[in-house]
């Protein structure tokens, strides 16, 4: 038994290391760059986030796939085109503050880390909030701040922001998360039920304009999102 495992053991050392590099950058060229994404800004994040660190092991052969994965606790991390199409909705400046609600893994957070100044981000599931949290810190990402809490309403000790992103659909937009754009501000938001629909809203001197991007299928905002 001994020899055996220890057979299995050199097999598996010899197996080539991924060139994650590589399978980014192809990634970013087929799957985002080919479908219209042509921001510089988020191309290059997308091409330099290293997404293998933010799904389980018993996942990482398919991280540069263009499919959302599962990361456990019913939630998963979306497709490489979605994070990107967001991303490029949400039109991020360097000086901007960001709230994202729905942190997940913290994949949404690291992309957005390089393209803004201070990135919050919420996450209802305390033990996905605490791995996230200790995920971005351990690989560097120390403009973002992790929440656990319900992200319903925002985090108006830190409003207004010049863009809210979420990753989990309400049937219905939250009247907060509206209320805590700044003026030039978007939010990108999944909604819907059944049938989901990508929308961006806009505050502009004048009010919100509003348009639709694509369908789009995501896990339901939980918590009080569900009682409104």
């Amino acid at each position: 038994m001994k020899a055996i495992l220890a057979l299995a053991a050199l097999a598996l050392a010899a197996q080539p290391v991924p060139d994650w590099a590589t399978l980014r950058s192809r990634m970013v060229r087929e799957q985002i760059a080919a479908r219209g994404i042509s921001n510089p800004r988020v191309l290059d994040a997308m091409r330099t986030v290293p997404r293998h660190l933010f799904v389980p092991e018993t996942q990482r052969a398919h991280a540069y796939e263009n499919r959302p994965l599962p990361i456990g606790l019913k939630q998963t991390i979306s497709q490489p085109y979605i994070v990107a199409a967001m991303t490029d909705a949400l039109d991020p400046k360097p000086g901007h503050r960001v709230l994202e609600v729905g942190t997940g893994s913290g994949y949404q957070a690291a992309v957005l880390s390089g393209l803004v100044q201070r990135v919050y981000s919420i996450e209802i599931v305390p033990q996905l909030a605490a791995g996230a949290r200790s995920r971005l810190a351990a690989l560097g990402y120390a403009n973002i701040e992790v929440i656990q809490g319900d992200g319903y309403r925002g985090l108006p000790r830190a409003a207004p922001f010049d863009g809210i992103i979420v990753t989990a659909a309400p049937d219905t937009i939250p009247q907060p998360l509206i209320d805590q754009l700044a003026v030039g501000g978007r939010l990108v938001i999944p909604v819907g039920g059944a049938k989901q629909h990508l929308k961006v809203l806009h505050r502009t001197p004048d009010g919100i304009e509003t348009r639709t991007l694509f369908g789009v299928r995501f896990v339901p905002m939980t918590g009080e999102s569900q009682r409104d």
